[in-house]
C-alpha cells in the first residue's frame, strides 16, 4: 500500500490535488498537524474536485503520533537528500510504503530527518529552482512507487468513452 504523508501542509491547494492524486492512485493519505487549513477549506475542496468522498485518509496530532501508529518503510523527500527518488527498490507491493513530504515553506525539520538519513532523498533538478510545487513532487514520486509495481490494479484505458474511442468517427 502507498501512504502519501503531509507533514504540516500549509496550502489548501496542494492538499487538494494530491487528495485528487491519492483517490486517483489508490494512496491513502495521512496529514500531520497543524495544517494550514481546514479540511472543510472550500479551496481544498475545489482542488479535490468531486473525488474527496473517495479519500481514506488520517489526521495526527505530531509526527510522534503518526510514527506510533504507523509501520512500514519510511522515505522522506527533502531538498537536502543526497540519492535520487528513484534510486530505492518499491517493488514489493505487499510492504506498506510510506512517502513523506514537508510543509511547502520548511520542508521536514531536520530532527526528523537526520533519525533516517539513508531514506532521505530528492527529486533531482537545476540550481535555479529551490524545489518543485509540492502537489507535484507526490505525483511523481507515487508513480515511480507505481511504475516499480507494474502499476498494480490501475486502469490502463479510459474507462468512459470505450477502448475505441480514437478509432471511432462519432
Amino acid at each position: 500500500m502507498i501512504n502519501i504523508v503531509l507533514y504540516q501542509p500549509e496550502i489548501p491547494q496542494n492538499t487538494g490535488n494530491i487528495m485528487r492524486t491519492c483517490v486517483a492512485t489508490g494512496s491513502k493519505l495521512h496529514l500531520i498537524k497543524p495544517l494550514g487549513f481546514s479540511i472543510d477549506d472550500a479551496h481544498l475542496k475545489r482542488s479535490g474536485v468531486n473525488y474527496i468522498d473517495k479519500l481514506e485518509y488520517f489526521v495526527y496530532e505530531n509526527f510522534d503520533d503518526f510514527k506510533s501508529k504507523n509501520k512500514g518503510d519510511f522515505y522522506y523527500f527533502t531538498r537536502y537528500g543526497h540519492k535520487p527518488h528513484t534510486s530505492f527498490d518499491y517493488s514489493d507491493a505487499s510492504k506498506d510504503i510510506y512517502l513523506i513530504f514537508g510543509k511547502e515553506s520548511t520542508g521536514i525539520p531536520k530532527e526528523i530527518l537526520k533519525h533516517d538519513l539513508e531514506h532521505c532523498m530528492r527529486i533531482p533538478m537545476t540550481a535555479n529552482v529551490r524545489a518543485l510545487n509540492l502537489s507535484n513532487c507526490v505525483a511523481i514520486c507515487t508513480y515511480e512507487v507505481l511504475r516499480q509495481q507494474n502499476y498494480n490494479d490501475l486502469l490502463r484505458e479510459e474507462p468512459h468513452k470505450g477502448n475505441d474511442y480514437l478509432e471511432r468517427d462519432d
